[in-house]
C-alpha cells in the first residue's frame, strides 16, 4: 500500500475514533505481574501517580475494532484489546497524547505497522535492529517527529536503588542470554513515558 494513501487513511480514522473510549494513538500502560524482571522493572522507575508499568502498547482502531501495537513475545505485532486486556488482573492505564501533538500520530501509526515482525529486542539495546516495548514507541514517535527524540532516553540501571547491587532476576537472566548487563546504556521504560509531560492520563 502507498504509505502516502496509508498516512490518509489513519489520519480518517484518528477524526472518526474520537469519539471512542480509545483513540488510534492512545497509549496503554500495563502491570504485567510477570515476576522478578517485572518486579525489577518497576522497582527502578516508578509510573504516573507512582504507579507500577513494566508494559507499553499503541492503540490502533481499524474498522471499529481495537488492536494494540506492540512489541511483545517474539516480535512486533498487532493483539485485539480484549487479549491485551487479559494480560494482567490489573487495570490498564491509558494515555493520550495533549493536543498540539496529535498530528505526530498518524505517522507514528505508519511507523509502528511496518515494524511488524521485527524480533523482540530481549537485551533491551537501543538502536540493535529488535524492539522492546517502549523502544517501538520512542522510535515511532521520533520519527513522526521528524527524526528528532519526542520522548526521552535515560541511562538504564538494573540494580537495587537501596543497595545498588544487581537484580538477581537480571543477574540471571544476562548469565542465560551470555551477554554483560547493559548498565548505563540509553533505554527507555513505560513508567518513565507515562510521567511525559507530552501526554495526559485519561481517567
Amino acid at each position: 500500500m502507498n504509505k502516502f494513501y496509508c498516512f490518509f487513511i489513519l489520519l480518517f480514522t484518528l477524526v472518526f475514533a474520537n469519539a471512542q473510549q480509545y483513540r488510534t494513538g492512545d497509549l496503554l500502560f500495563q502491570n504485567l505481574d510477570c515476576g522478578g524482571l517485572c518486579d525489577a522493572i518497576e522497582s527502578v522507575t516508578k509510573g504516573y501517580q507512582n504507579q507500577s508499568f513494566s508494559h507499553i502498547g499503541l492503540v490502533y482502531v481499524r474498522n471499529d475494532s481495537v488492536y494494540i501495537i506492540e512489541a511483545i513475545g517474539k516480535d512486533v505485532h498487532l493483539t485485539p484489546l480484549v487479549e491485551f486486556k487479559k494480560r494482567s488482573k490489573h487495570p490498564l492505564v491509558q494515555g493520550r497524547l495533549k493536543n498540539q501533538y496529535q498530528q505526530m500520530i498518524p505517522k507514528a501509526i505508519v511507523f509502528s505497522l511496518e515494524q511488524q515482525g521485527v524480533t523482540y529486542d530481549d537485551v533491551f539495546l537501543y538502536n540493535n535492529g529488535k524492539y522492546y516495548c517502549s523502544e517501538l514507541i520512542y522510535d515511532a514517535f521520533a520519527f513522526a517527529n521528524n527524526g528528532q527524540p519526542f520522548f526521552q532516553l535515560e541511562p538504564m540501571t538494573f540494580k537495587k536503588p537501596e543497595t545498588q547491587q544487581y537484580f538477581k532476576a537480571w543477574v540471571k537472566y544476562y548469565k542465560q542470554l551470555g551477554v554483560e548487563i547493559p548498565e548505563g546504556q540509553p533505554g527507555i521504560n513505560p513508567g518513565g513515558i507515562s510521567r511525559s509531560d507530552k501526554i495526559e492520563i485519561i481517567d
